[in-house]
């Protein structure tokens, strides 16, 4: 029996869950809370929702019994009431999987499965791209080596964050290649699906059909960086007059990013702004946030995604989406996909954090290299989420069945 052990019904990892048991592995999903099954404010993008696809079908899962007030901020906002050895012996589970270690019931369940002789499998997005001091970097290794220690095999979500647990001496035989994953073939199907949309979709929000449309998608805060994308792209309108930036989401600096692009479309007011053109700013739009039903006919208007994170973007899946969907994808150095996806498609995607005139060049260059779809995709299927359902197999079985048969 594999036990899984993550935070919450988490949009992109549900179709994980349902394949592994689509696969016939005898597993159950534990989740510490229901956040995100109900419409509650999310302060960073400063909007009230709840997820809008299925979140609790197709696999076996349940509740754990935590002490309230549970506080998702905080590491110590989120403890085990219950005793949860009781819990792995009653299930008689072999292997129990923990998403991470940020809050204190994950090492809670990782003390109490190394009591019952439980293998413990981890998945963390930490990556080796943190820049922290020195005294930081002792007290952080000081904490962390008790608990990595403990644990018998690790799920390497990228080069990054295995680069990582090589930094704490993880011998190269516990840790196993499972690719940060979105459902690809979802994102696949959905663009296909709307590319003959494309024109009409564009002219609701009101971009132009020769436009050369970049997209931000995600929170407008300061780790995302947002502002970046548009200090670029005022650089680019004398060549390029053509841009124009589609921001999906929402967040602090919303204010700021409208201030400084001409805004064309604000879907907060509901109308077209087309008196709104100022010279030498480039021409936005603002959709709004979009729930996961919705997302894909960001990327179907879309001619590439830009991503400008700092460090603390461990992964980005929101450039799995983007290629999965057959648009290439920007990133700074800092974001932790970096070197598995952008790169491999092309390395000049991928520009130093903060480069405001390398990001110019990397959107220009995007523009006239023309990749196909089919192009982008190979490279997205590199994290396919059926690497990562055949590395927990190999580490349940001794090798996949998809490598047996």
């Amino acid at each position: 029996m594999l036990s899984i052990l993550t935070s919450h019904p988490i949009q992109y990892q549900v179709p994980l869950w349902r394949t592994i048991t689509a696969r016939g592995l005898d597993a159950q999903v534990w989740f510490l809370t229901n956040h995100g099954l109900k419409n509650a404010l999310d302060r960073e993008f400063g909007v009230q929702f709840a997820w809008d696809v299925e979140l609790l079908g197709g696999y076996e899962h349940d509740f754990l019994s935590l002490h309230q007030p549970v506080d998702m901020s905080r590491f110590r906002g989120v403890r085990l009431k219950e005793e949860l050895g009781s819990r792995l012996k009653s299930v008689r589970a072999t292997h129990l999987w923990v998403e991470g270690w940020r809050y204190q019931a994950f090492w809670q369940a990782i003390k109490a499965a190394k009591k019952e002789g439980v293998r413990i499998v981890l998945r963390g997005e930490t990556n080796a791209l943190g820049r922290r001091g020195v005294a930081k970097r002792v007290a952080r290794q000081l904490i962390l080596r008790p608990l990595l220690a403990k644990v018998d095999a690790f799920l390497c979500i990228g080069t990054q964050n295995r680069r990582f647990y090589e930094q704490y001496g993880i011998a190269t035989n516990r840790m196993f290649t499972a690719p940060y994953c979105v459902d690809n073939d979802y994102f696949v199907s959905a663009a296909e699906r709307l590319r003959p949309e494309r024109a009409r979709l564009r002219l609701k929000w009101g971009i132009a059909d020769d436009a050369v449309v970049v997209l931000f998608c995600g929170k407008f805060i300061e780790k995302k960086h947002p502002m970046h994308l548009v200090e670029a792209a005022r650089l680019l309108v004398p060549d390029c007059p053509r841009l124009h930036l589609l921001f999906v989401g929402g967040g602090d600096q919303g204010r700021q990013l409208r201030e400084n692009v001409s805004v064309v479309h604000d879907s907060e007011l509901g109308a077209c702004r087309s008196d709104s053109i100022r010279s030498g700013m480039p021409r936005a739009s603002f959709a709004g946030f979009l729930n996961q039903s919705q997302i894909p006919e960001a990327y179907a208007v879309a001619d590439m995604l830009v991503l400008p994170s700092d460090h603390g973007e461990t992964w980005g899946l929101v450039v799995n989406e983007a290629m999965a969907s057959g648009i290439p994808a920007i990133v700074s150095d800092q974001v932790g996909c970096a070197v598995d996806l952008p790169q491999v498609l092309d390395p000049k995607f991928v520009y130093r954090f903060g480069d405001i005139e390398g990001l110019r060049r990397a959107i220009q260059h995007c523009d006239k290299s023309h990749f196909s779809r089919d192009a982008v995709r190979v490279v997205a299927g590199r994290c396919h989420l059926m690497h990562t359902v055949c590395a927990i197999e190999t580490v349940l079985y001794g090798q996949s069945d998809a490598l047996r048969g």
